[in-house]
């Protein structure tokens, strides 16, 4: 190994080790609930798209196909913010519960 390998691994193994910051914030667990919802919708709809040709009389071609996941993720924005699947809502309550839980 060589020597500025070697002194970063013994740094590493020199800090000190620290608990996760932990914090029954309810605003901050719905937004994290509610971004991770969001990107949920959109990795679904990612599936659902990608067995559809982007070639044809009116298909974009290698410009749909490089946005497709942009446009993916805004739907999955536009879902979320309209209601989503109803997720938000469960993974908050179980944010809050993991949180809450002592050792």
């Amino acid at each position: 190994m060589s020597p500025d390998i070697q002194g970063a691994m013994l740094a590493a193994k020199a800090a000190p080790v620290q608990a996760p910051h932990t914090t029954v914030d309810p605003v901050a667990a719905k937004k994290l609930a509610t971004q991770f919802e969001g990107t949920f919708v959109s990795e679904f709809l990612g599936q659902m798209f990608e067995g559809i040709p982007t070639d044809g009389e009116f298909g974009g071609g290698e410009g749909e196909e490089m946005f497709r996941s942009l446009l993916t993720d805004e739907y999955g924005k536009q879902i979320e913010s309209s209601g989503g699947f109803g997720l938000s809502s469960a993974i908050q309550r179980q944010l809050l519960q993991t949180q809450e839980a002592t050792p």
